[in-house]
């Protein structure tokens, strides 16, 4: 009986780091975005006391070079005032609040920049930084990050040129693919979708959570070193689906409500 309790032993073992690494990081999406306004301060800091494991927000360039936290081309959905961001200085959009809109307890939220963000990020936690623009941004942001700790640290965009660029100027940070994987359930694109990850050279991919997407597929990545993230994952059933399929991060508008269903609550 003595001789079987070490292979006991590791077996346990190896059964409590597969449960563990089962469960995805939890990523707040534009930050708390559900109960505060996206991409603001606000909804970040939220998303930290929520329990989030990192954040995701979308960021632009402004006309003098800024680099800026907002996800459309231009402010008229979250601001009263319109303002084309590509065409706009900092100053210009700093005087936009992008608060109000979600409810008066957010009056006076600014748009904020990526800097800001970065100064605030809490250590061991993550910073998707989604490019909503295109390569032009990237001499500017190697500029931002070149002081960053590139560890905890995810670039990510749907655009391959842009994903491109920021593989070669920065090579020391992890860059994610995103994609809506649509007819991922044919096997012609599931091979081709694969093949794009290899030509891209990137560290990982980002897909949208209703994606036909079959476990074998996303194991066969996993087991080559890809990061795999489902986006925007914010109902019951679609959490403990992502979690069935392995995910390695869940990017949820509700980090607090997807961290008890991730925990069995």
């Amino acid at each position: 009986m003595s001789g079987l309790q070490p292979t006991l032993c590791l077996a346990l073992a190896i059964l409590q780091v597969g449960s563990a690494a089962a469960t995805p990081e939890v990523i707040a999406h534009r930050g708390a975005s559900h109960a505060a306004p996206e991409n603001t301060r606000a909804a970040f800091e939220l998303a930290w006391k929520q329990g989030a494991d990192g954040i995701e927000g979308d960021f632009r360039l402004t006309a003098d070079g800024r680099i800026v936290c907002i996800h459309d081309e231009h402010t008229g959905r979250v601001a009263s005032r319109k303002r084309v961001v590509a065409r706009s200085t900092w100053d210009e959009l700093a005087q936009l609040d992008v608060g109000s809109w979600k409810g008066p307890e957010f009056a006076g939220e600014r748009i904020p920049l990526l800097t800001d963000l970065l100064a605030r990020l809490p250590a061991g936690k993550w910073f998707f930084i989604e490019i909503k623009c295109g390569p032009e941004i990237i001499p500017p942001l190697a500029r931002v990050l070149a002081g960053a700790d590139p560890k905890r640290i995810v670039l990510l965009s749907f655009n391959q040129q842009t994903v491109a660029a920021a593989r070669k100027a920065m090579p020391g940070v992890d860059v994610h693919l995103v994609s809506k994987l649509k007819r991922i359930h044919w096997a012609s694109v599931a091979k081709r979708e694969r093949r794009r990850l290899g030509e891209l050279d990137v560290a990982g991919l980002q897909f949208k959570h209703s994606a036909r997407v079959k476990p074998a597929w996303i194991d066969g990545l996993q087991d080559e070193g890809y990061k795999i993230a489902a986006w925007t994952v914010d109902e019951a059933g679609d959490v403990r689906r992502m979690k069935a399929l392995g995910v390695d991060f869940i990017t949820t508008n509700r980090p607090a409500e997807t961290r008890r269903l991730l925990s069995g609550e």
